[in-house]
C-alpha cells in the first residue's frame, strides 16, 4: 500500500498486542514512548503519553518513514497507521493490499 503525498496519517497501537520491545520507540522517538507498565504508547504533538484504549496521533510529515517501518518491524504487530480522512488502514496488522 502506498500514499499520496501530502496524505494525513495517523498512528494508534493495540497496547493488549504489545510485546514492550521498544522498536517503535527507537524508529520514531518523536511518536512512540515506552510506559513504566512496560508497553508503548502514542505521544501527542506536545510529548505527552495517550494511555486511553485506541487513542491516536497524527503521524508528524518528518516522521512518517520512521513510523511505517515502526509498523512493519513490530514484534507485536500492534501497530496501525491509517488515514484521517477515510480511516481506512494503510500500514499493520489490517492495513488492505492495493
Amino acid at each position: 500500500m502506498t500514499t499520496k503525498q501530502g496524505e494525513q496519517l495517523e498512528v494508534w497501537i493495540d497496547q493488549t498486542l504489545c510485546t514492550g520491545d521498544g522498536i517503535c520507540a527507537q524508529y520514531a522517538p518523536d511518536v512512540f514512548e515506552l510506559e513504566v507498565d512496560g508497553l508503548a504508547y502514542v505521544k501527542d504533538a506536545d510529548g505527552a503519553l495517550c494511555h486511553a484504549d485506541g487513542a491516536t496521533v497524527v503521524v508528524p510529515a518528518v516522521a512518517l518513514l520512521d513510523v511505517i517501518d515502526s509498523a512493519q518491524e513490530c514484534p507485536g504487530d500492534c501497530i496501525h497507521v491509517r488515514r484521517v480522512d477515510d480511516g481506512r488502514e494503510v500500514y499493520g496488522p489490517d492495513a488492505e493490499s492495493d
